[in-house]
């Protein structure tokens, strides 16, 4: 491993300190630097697969944090996308552990780093081109004098991009361990860091990201990365399973005491107010629901299955009780409307009778008051009492008509 960073020793300087590393304010050149945000607690665990990040605890600097089942996903979609975040809180020596999936891609970089305000840095780097092997690699103060920093390991059983693997660091005042799934890959000690002037000591956060080296304008750094990005291959994804990150001191804030750049020189405080953790620590204020439903047990999925299954069978019979209800009612209704139709047609057609019956009372009167035929002139002789024959005419019964004018009854 040692062979290849010495044979490229411009590409080892290509790596991550000119990648997604840097700093507000460096104490060791600026004074009245902001004291750094410790983390407080012995140990904060944050699954992805169950929650998303806090604005409170992480700032995404650059690009969006999508979340699927496996995770937060570092996406690089199109060119000039590079997502970062970092921690809001510092720790000052301990352990950092992150379960993650490094992204394919040729020219694209995928990065763990721990950086101090001063520029201390410790860092894990997949190129995308290389799916079994990782870099890890070191600075003091932002020195990149040297160039036999960074070392290559090989990842044992599946490749870095297909599979999860767990990346921790074991971080002391007296040594560096690196791991790769539980085993030691790698040891820095002190003393082996220039004399302890290049060896990572100060508060630092945490850096989890994916960059396009391959754009770079430096040669050297898209040789390192692999060369040039094919953009139509996107999109190109780092997937985070988990990160736990214990502290070795409960600070709630580092103060830096001077501009040496040395661990003795800073002071913890513990009178600050605490950072509100999301994950484990405390529940995060922006899970989605998905998130929420995968971090369940499955005692409890299936509890809430059974439950969500009884109410749905209760609504049902609660629905089909009341079409049957409704059914009924209304049929009920349809009787009585039938019956009330019933009835009005019956005194209808009752109606119709009584007023043929009236009309022909009346016809049959008026035909028993009929003028005879040729009479037309002469109908007041109906309603007169018989009188006798005038003129020695003929009675009516003998004749009818007399020569001496109307013979009437």
């Amino acid at each position: 491993m040692h062979l290849l960073t010495t044979a490229l020793p411009l590409l080892a300087l290509a790596g991550s300190a000119l990648a997604q590393t840097f700093s507000d304010c460096d104490p060791t050149k600026v004074g009245n630097c902001p004291p750094n945000q410790a983390l407080g607690v012995d140990n904060y665990t944050i699954d992805f697969t169950q929650n998303m990040m806090s604005k409170d605890v992480w700032n995404v600097t650059t690009g969006a944090i999508d979340y699927k089942d496996d995770g937060a996903t570092f996406r690089i979609g199109a060119k000039g996308e590079q997502p970062l975040v970092k921690t809001r809180f510092y720790i000052f020596f301990g352990q950092v552990e992150v379960i993650m999936k490094a992204a394919p891609g040729q020219g694209i970089v995928s990065s763990i780093v721990l950086q101090s305000d001063d520029l201390d840095e410790v860092d894990w780097e997949w190129i995308g081109g290389n799916s079994t092997y990782v870099q890890t690699n070191y600075f003091g103060k932002g020195n990149t004098t040297s160039f036999d920093r960074a070392a290559w390991h090989e990842v044992t059983g599946p490749d870095t991009q297909e599979d999860f693997h767990n990346y921790t660091l074991d971080w002391s005042k007296e040594k560096l361990d690196f791991y790769i799934d539980g085993k030691v890959i790698r040891t820095l000690k002190y003393e082996d860091a220039n004399g302890g002037k290049n060896y990572p000591q100060t508060p630092s956060d945490v850096r989890l990201g994916i960059w396009p080296g391959g754009d770079s304008a430096s040669e050297g750094t898209r040789d390192w990365a692999g060369g040039e990005i094919d953009y139509s291959k996107v999109p190109f994804d780092m997937v985070v399973k988990s990160v736990r990150v214990s502290d070795a001191s409960n600070a709630t804030e580092y103060v830096w005491g001077d501009r040496t750049g040395d661990w003795q020189s800073i002071q913890l405080k513990t009178d600050a107010k605490a950072i509100k953790l999301d994950g484990e620590n405390s529940q995060s204020t922006t899970q989605s629901v998905q998130q929420k439903w995968n971090g369940l047990s499955q005692t409890a999925k299936i509890a809430i299955i059974a439950s969500v299954c009884g109410v749905l069978g209760l609504g049902a019979a609660v629905f089909i009780f009341c079409c049957f209800k409704q059914r009924r009612l209304g049929k009920h209704e349809r009787l009585i409307e039938d019956a009330k139709f019933e009835k009005n047609q019956s005194e209808l057609m009752a109606y119709r009778a009584d007023m043929a019956r009236q009309r022909s009372e009346k016809l049959a009167q008026a035909q028993t008051y009929a003028v005879p035929a040729g009479h037309v002139g002469n109908i007041g002789a109906y309603i007169q009492p018989p009188r006798t024959p005038v003129n020695g005419g003929a009675s009516p019964l003998m004749g009818g008509y007399q020569q001496g004018g109307y013979q009437r009854y």
